[in-house]
């Protein structure tokens, strides 16, 4: 087998980049048993599958590589070899495995090659190797072990995820479950169908030399595909606010955060909270007093993304609307209705989560959740709409601190929080749960 000098091997700059934690299995691989596939070049050296090979080589300080030099009659051919490598040695993330099976097709279909069951993947002609997968994409999916279920519904994912969306998804759990991608790709169906339809519409104006009536279809198009894009981002955010409030709740089983019923060991220096008093948890104020009161009300931050109000707390706290883009506020069966009559929020919907109702309040017009949501708990329902309302580095706002739900919440979730409760003894144990969690001590202010 050649080997070749590294230096002089090329790399697409439209290519993916490798996979830290792929690159860091092989170089344990390689330290142990050596290479044992070599990476496939083109005749000018430009790489055609192997990367993380490649780049497990050159961090290992190797100057040359074992490899497989096959030559291709066009691009299409030298593309469709990669794309079979990374499928069948499984190389990539559920996303792009979608994307990669959606583009072998549609390059099958421009070549006009089509498979037989049992023929080889690459034939010789004229003395070269040409890539001619003869293989269905579908038969290849099969023998590396999806369904064809799967595999069509991998397809209709890549085709109908809006790129924008597919940003979003890359790197998060979403990823890797083909149903969650399954919910986004059919999210704004009607849209995706409006847009097509103008598409078309477009292209026959134009093939007509309609040229005013071609601009009128391109902003139909544009229209419906933000209304696609809008609907799939509502899709994903929940989706993965799902998601992370359940591995939210294994991580508080694992740390086995005490209850509210348990008492809680203080870390550091004992606290002796007071009426008035203020306390700095890192990022986060903790305020003891009542939070109606032009005190709190001053310490607040302007534009915070999310007012969260958990159950039973006496509504007084309209002025939260103009504090918070976002105002959800948690209430048992029967009381939102009793919230809506006597407040004077902006109300958007209602949503039931875990047992719990829960008012969206907005001025603007803010996603609304899927409404089968399946999570159960205050802990989880807190996680859920700090996740699905706020991002890393928003300000969240509490007027109570019940059993320090949203403190924690806030903590682990990387939000910063401004809460108040006029209990004492509810104030101390929530600061004592946050030390517990973060092992920190909290200062009073």
């Amino acid at each position: 087998m050649p080997s070749v000098d590294i230096n002089r091997i090329k790399i697409d700059t439209n290519r993916r980049p490798a996979n830290s934690d792929k690159v860091a299995e092989l170089i344990e691989s390689i330290r142990t048993n050596g290479l044992i596939n070599p990476i496939t070049l083109d005749k000018d050296y430009n790489l055609v599958a192997g990367l993380h090979r490649l780049t497990a080589y050159q961090s290992l300080g190797y100057k040359k590589i074992e490899c497989s030099i096959v030559s291709y009659k066009d691009r299409d051919s030298a593309r469709l070899a990669e794309i079979d490598e990374n499928l069948i040695r499984n190389e990539v993330e559920g996303l792009e495995r979608d994307e990669l099976w959606l583009e072998r097709d549609r390059i099958l279909e421009r070549l006009g090659l089509r498979a037989k069951s049992g023929d080889n993947q690459y034939r010789q002609q004229g003395g070269e190797t040409i890539s001619s997968p003869l293989r269905t994409t579908l038969e290849l999916a099969k023998e590396v072990g999806y369904t064809e279920r799967t595999f069509q519904y991998g397809k209709q994912i890549a085709r109908d995820i809006l790129p924008e969306v597919k940003k979003k998804i890359e790197g998060t759990p979403i990823a890797n479950s083909t149903s969650a991608r399954l919910k986004i790709a059919r999210a704004g169906k009607q849209e995706r169908q409006e847009a097509e339809r103008a598409e078309q519409a477009a292209q026959e104006a134009m093939a007509n030399q309609k040229l005013a009536e071609a601009e009128q279809q391109k902003k139909l198009v544009a229209e419906a595909r933000a209304k696609q894009t809008k609907l799939q981002l509502a899709v994903f955010e929940n989706i993965l606010a799902e998601m992370q409030a359940k591995q939210t709740a294994k991580q508080l089983q694992r740390k086995a955060i005490p209850s509210s019923q348990e008492p809680l060991a203080n870390k550091g220096e004992q606290i002796e909270v007071q009426a008035g008093s203020e306390w700095l948890l890192n990022r986060h104020l903790v305020y003891c007093g009542d939070t109606v009161d032009k005190d709190f009300r001053e310490k607040l931050p302007s534009h915070a993304s999310l007012a969260l109000v958990l159950p039973s707390i006496p509504w007084k706290h309209d002025y939260l609307i103009d504090e918070a883009r976002v105002v959800t506020v948690l209430r048992s069966e029967g009381y939102i209705h009793d919230f809506c009559r006597r407040c004077q929020m902006p109300f958007k919907f209602e949503l039931l989560v875990g047992g719990i109702y829960v008012a969206i309040c907005s001025h603007s017009d803010p996603f609304k959740p899927n409404p089968s949501i399946n999570i159960e708990g205050i802990e989880g329902i807190v996680d859920y709409l700090v996740n699905f309302y706020s991002k890393p580095g928003n300000f969240v706002i509490a007027p109570s601190l019940g059993q320090g739900e949203v403190l924690i919440a806030c903590e682990r979730l990387g939000r910063i929080c401004f809460i108040g409760d006029d209990d004492p003894k509810r104030v101390n144990h929530a600061i004592c749960r946050w030390q517990q969690w973060t092992g920190k001590q909290a200062q009073k202010v």
